[in-house]
């Protein structure tokens, strides 16, 4: 798998360097860095046509690009995807005995997490009722009626 990996790294690469390169070769509108690579040697090699060749090209260039570099995230994804070495040390090492034998404590009235035989439910009571009786009508509300 990881020369498959290395492989298609270098075909990355290389495909990345020839994308740049037709990318500077191409003629811009203003006929700017197109021509510093030898504007004329381009018309001679692929004629006339220059322009479309090179579009084309690069629309190749840009799709396997984006392929292979969607093949390697798979590929690096499926190579990954096993315990890391930190994972594999935590589970060969033993559960220590304390933290397995003993239940955590719980506060009193309050139910255990696990629910043993020899436990019997907890009552809640009510809170007192504490609310005394409403006063008459207010110094706000007008003038109090006295029987």
């Amino acid at each position: 798998m990881s020369i498959i990996l290395t492989l298609l790294v270098a075909l990355h690469v290389l495909v990345c360097a020839l994308m740049i390169l037709v990318v500077l070769m191409q003629r811009p509108r203003s006929e700017g860095l197109g021509s510093a690579f030898g504007g004329g040697l381009t018309d001679n090699v692929f004629g006339s046509q220059t322009t479309n060749v090179l579009a084309r090209f690069t629309t190749w260039m840009g799709i396997a690009f984006f392929a292979i570099t969607l093949l390697l995230s798979i590929l690096t994804a499926k190579a990954n995807s096993g315990k890391t070495a930190v994972q594999k040390k935590l589970l060969s090492e033993p559960v220590p005995a304390a933290a397995s034998a003993t239940p955590a404590a719980t506060p009193e009235g309050t139910p255990s997490a696990t629910p043993d035989a020899k436990s019997t439910p907890v009552e809640s009571t009510p809170p007192p009722d504490n609310s005394a009786p409403t006063p008459g009508p207010s110094a706000e509300g007008g003038a109090a009626v006295e029987n």
